[in-house]
């Protein structure tokens, strides 16, 4: 039986500002990110989010992201590895205290936006941020966005690491993602037909139609896209179609 993980960025509202629909898509999904308070998020949100998932049995993992709310977390910012590492941990700790107030453990790290691409881009950062995470708890699990990423983290000492692949965004032929700056609403069973194909076979369609592996073993669905629900129900029903079993990355790596 093929087992595989859906993970979700959560926890993004602050203040009266709303995002995602985090209380429609938490029983669907394994793993939670949940946002740590730069790029998004606050203490109230936080605990609101744990909360949630704790209620839902859904692992919790904190989704770290750049002290840049006006952007929320999308500009790039010229930050040391040193800084990077620090801004992982603070974030992560914070989590952590919120998680352990509800009988709960963070699981796993998933960086955010321009976080995440300053990480793909430089492995003396990837590899600080994991360092750091690991000091704080060397049984967390990394979340791979890309394999640049993940190739670091195979070679971090003691570090698990998972590789996601996205099946409501499109792919470029390199592997690289199209990210729109609004979500559009995507086919149900189209979406559906991906998970599919990268839960048995590994391999999605690129844009240009051509075949791509994308070896993953958690798949990033997108709480803010504006028909999440009808898109995580169609995957719900092919899961049962074709023998998928569904767990949290800690069954996993």
């Amino acid at each position: 039986m093929t087992t595989i993980d859906i993970n979700c960025d959560m926890g993004e509202s602050f203040g009266n500002w709303q995002m995602g629909r985090d209380e429609e898509v938490m029983p669907y999904i394994t793993s939670a990110n949940i946002a740590g308070g730069f790029h998004a998020g606050d203490p109230h949100v936080m605990r609101e989010t744990v909360s949630l998932a704790a209620e839902h049995d859904v692992a919790i993992g904190v989704h770290p992201g750049l002290p840049d709310r006006m952007g929320f977390g999308r500009r790039k910012i010229d930050a040391s590895p040193e800084a990077v590492r620090d801004y992982v941990v603070y974030q992560l700790g914070a989590l952590t205290a919120f998680a352990r107030r509800h009988g709960a453990a963070v699981q796993h790290v998933k960086p955010h936006g321009a976080m995440y691409s300053m990480l793909s881009e430089s492995p003396e950062h990837a590899r600080a941020a994991m360092e750091g995470m690991l000091e704080v708890d060397d049984d967390l699990i990394y979340l791979a966005t890309d394999m640049n990423i993940y190739e670091v983290a195979q070679e971090v000492d003691g570090l698990r690491a998972v590789f996601e692949g996205y099946v409501d965004l499109d792919y470029r032929a390199d592997r690289s993602l199209i990210v729109e700056r609004e979500l559009a609403d995507r086919d149900p069973e189209l979406v559906a037909d991906r998970f599919v194909s990268i839960a048995t076979d590994g391999v999605v369609e690129a844009a240009n139609g051509e075949e791509i592996a994308v070896p993953a073993d958690s798949i990033c669905i997108h709480g803010d896209n504006p028909n999440a629900v009808a898109i995580l129900e169609a995957i719900h029903e092919r899961v049962g179609e074709h023998g998928i079993e569904l767990e949290s990355l800690s069954a996993i790596a």
